[in-house]
């Protein structure tokens, strides 16, 4: 059997079980982890050392020495009702005051602002003032019932993975202080810090940034039924201080205030389209963290070691698709995964290794607070949910390296998963080799997502599936991550910049006003003539949920010509509506799919648009079913309407369905099996196929193999739940 390809958390005291395990998942690299550490025995048994550090936190003694390098955010404060004079506001109500503590210096109080939310008004800074012994602003004049806030600066002085690790797991450590790397006297104390970590680590042969220097945002609240406030994965929060804020001024010409940040308490949320203040402020981040990221790079480079980066943590700033990217000097990527469209974000990114980190992860208790390895949990179960996911979009693209993290003593009690780690190395190690040996089939139609962000969050929402589940584009991302054609994503400059030459199929998906569906990108007349111009040659817009909807114009959906189909939010109700059959597309809708039809759409060419789905919904009284999967001609092209999308296998099968049939490929192809809970991929190159049960049930699948010549094979195989069988056809 290959073997290598694999990195193992080791861990001092569990020698022998570390090298067992080395050897029987075919390790070739071992790895400390948050909590661990490697003993000699370790350092010296003939493997590759990856090495994980944190540049910004570990360094409490420079923190408490200089207060004012340590990481900032803004917060706002809870809303108060004026019912007495003065008003007086608690800054910190609400949060959890081990994670934050209120920055009262003088440069940090000029840049607060307390606001009428009643009257959406600042309040002028004379009405107020800041009591730094009882922690209150207390403002004058206030208006009776109205809602007043504070925007304020606070220092994070608990950072947050250490404390989701301390109050989660329980770990006994001191509270670990970020410290920001913008001051000078801070970027010179890290240069000094870094060159002397690689001095005294030489064992070590790889360096595993736990990213860089700012963590996704994550704040915490004091009580138990809203511990989580706030969660963003890519949002830029927790970059700001009194020093970043003047160097941007200077940079950009303007000033940022804390209400640019706060955003009327929404804050700038990654769901949202971005404005330009935001996409300034984070290519100014951006630009320093390249910059400084570089230098630490340079360092362990000059060391003979390699670097690589975990993309997660505290990555923002670094923006793997980002143009400076490459400028880092990363050797490789490392990105934790749990779903499909985790591993192609990753395997895209422009470094020469990319390495997935498998859950679960090592550690009792797992995501949400259920048991992993402890009594109670089923890591085999969880290991082997995930893989499928995984699985499915390995297919498709290979990524160079598998592994894990945590603590390794803890799986001496769950044997079977130990077994199926072996497996699913042995399993990612012949996907890979098939890859390198020759391309997998495709079928030749290129789909692009279309999103305000574009191609900088390719593969991506803000955070992971299970965070970010509500969203349409989530779900369709994870469909097509597993799916045998091209995918790439686009934003709206593209489309006005006739970006859309060598694109099939546009997909536009999610809610109104969002960054997914686009928001007010769509009040744009170019966009919406360019897309119309562009299906008329040919190609094929899909929406999904509410596509291209804005208000102000005569269709909610700006799209509606093409996709034959409209939204009434509520002015067109006296209106009557096209009536319409349902038609059946044999094969279209594999068995265990499913649609969840959205109340108030309607035909807007009852003639020609096809309504192949429907669910009936009782709304008001009205008891038409309504359309829930539309195919609109429109000419050369077509518009496809799905009212909305949840992944699953069957809905995956379906989704690919709906882009043959448009797209005029037709259903019956080859490489695709007859059970949509079995993913096919052919290689061939090497004459083999890949078949691949995703679901925890005994599956029989039958599939069609053409070879470059046109000659064809049809293989049947029977496969245990969650297989891996590969095949070797047309010899």
């Amino acid at each position: 059997m290959l073997k290598g390809d694999f990195t193992l958390p080791g861990e001092a005291g569990c020698e022998e079980l570390t090298l067992k395990l080395a050897r029987k998942w075919g390790a070739d690299v071992i790895r400390d982890s948050d909590g661990t550490k490697l003993s000699p025995e370790l350092l010296n048994a003939g493997y590759d050392i990856y090495s994980t550090i944190c540049v910004i936190r570990g360094h409490n003694a420079y923190a408490k020495a200089h207060p004012e390098d340590v990481q900032e955010t803004f917060l706002m404060s809870d809303p108060v009702a004026a019912d007495t004079e003065p008003l007086c506001i608690h800054l910190l109500s609400g949060y959890h005051e081990e994670q934050f503590s209120v920055n009262d210096s003088e440069e940090s109080v000029k840049l607060w602002q307390v606001f009428d939310r009643t009257e959406n008004r600042e309040v002028a800074r004379n009405s107020w003032v800041f009591e730094a012994e009882t922690g209150n602003v207390v403002v004058t004049g206030a208006l009776p019932c109205h809602e007043y806030t504070v925007n304020f600066l606070a220092f994070r002085i608990w950072e947050e993975i250490n404390m989701y690790n301390s109050i989660t797991n329980g770990w006994k450590t001191e509270h670990l202080i970020p410290i920001d790397p913008r001051s000078e006297t801070a970027q010179a104390y890290l240069l000094d810090w870094m060159d002397r970590w690689c001095r005294e680590h030489p064992d070590t042969d790889v360096v595993r940034f736990t990213s860089l220097f700012y963590n996704f945002v994550w704040i915490w609240g004091s009580d138990p039924k809203r511990q989580n406030r706030y969660t963003d994965w890519a949002s830029y929060d927790f970059t700001v201080s009194p020093k970043a804020l003047s160097d941007f001024e200077k940079k950009y010409g303007y000033a940022l205030t804390a209400e640019d940040f706060i955003h009327e308490g929404k804050r700038h949320v990654t769901h949202m389209p971005p404005s330009q203040k935001q996409r300034d402020y984070m290519d100014f981040t951006n630009e320093f963290v390249v910059n400084f990221g570089k230098q630490l790079v340079d360092i362990v480079h000059r060391y003979g070691k390699r670097a690589l980066v975990f993309y997660d943590d505290s990555w923002v700033g670094t923006e793997p698709y980002g143009k400076r990217f490459p400028e880092f000097g990363f050797d490789g990527i490392i990105k934790c995964v749990f779903s499909g469209y985790e591993v192609r974000l990753c395997a895209n990114v422009k470094t020469k290794i990319h390495e997935i980190r498998l859950h679960p992860y090592l550690f009792p208790t797992g995501l949400g607070g259920a048991p992993t390895f402890m009594e109670g949990g089923n890591p085999r179960r969880d290991a082997l949910s995930y893989w499928t996911h995984i699985r499915r979009a390995l297919l498709r693209q290979s990524v160079d390296r598998i592994g894990l993290g945590g603590y390794l003593h803890l799986v001496e009690n769950f044997p079977d998963f130990v077994d199926c780690i072996e497996t699913i190395a042995d399993d990612f190690r012949r996907i890979k080799t098939l890859h390198e040996e020759g391309p997998v089939q495709t079928l030749p139609i290129h789909a692009a997502v279309l999103t305000s962000w574009g191609r900088l969050r390719s593969w991506s929402l803000s955070g992971h599936f299970h965070e970010t589940y509500m969203h349409d584009l989530i779900h369709v991302n994870e469909a097509l991550s597993g799916l045998p054609i091209q995918v790439s994503f686009l934003d709206f400059d593209d489309v006005r910049n006739d970006g859309l030459d060598d694109v099939d199929v546009v997909i536009n998906a999610g809610r109104a006003g969002t960054a997914w569906s686009g928001g007010d990108a769509w009040r744009d007349p170019k966009v919406v003539s360019a897309l119309t111009a562009w299906t008329l040659r040919g190609g094929v817009f899909v929406g999904i949920g509410e596509p291209s909807a804005v208000e102000g114009f005569e269709h909610y959906f700006r799209m509606a010509p093409v996709l034959g189909i409209d939204e009434d939010t509520g002015e067109r109700v006296c209106e009557g509506r096209y009536a319409f059959s349902v038609e059946e597309e044999k094969g279209l809708i594999p068995a265990g799919a499913f649609l969840a039809a959205k109340s108030g759409r309607y035909l807007t060419d009852g003639a020609h648009t096809r309504v192949l789905a429907a669910e009936t919904l009782k709304i008001a009284g009205y008891d038409d079913p309504e359309p829930a999967l539309t195919v609109h001609p429109f000419g050369e092209g077509k518009g496809v309407y799905l009212s909305s999308f949840a992944f699953s296998f069957a809905n995956a099968r379906m989704l690919f369905n709906v882009l043959l049939l448009a797209t005029g490929h037709g259903l019956d192809r080859p490489f695709v099996t007859d059970n949509a809970g079995v993913e096919c991929a052919y290689f061939p190159a090497s004459a083999t196929a890949i078949l691949a049960n995703n679901l925890d049930t005994e599956e029989t699948a039958s599939v069609r193999i053409q070879d470059r010549d046109g000659r064809e094979k049809r293989i049947t195989e029977t496969l245990a739940p969650y297989e891996t069988k590969f095949v070797k056809v047309l010899d």
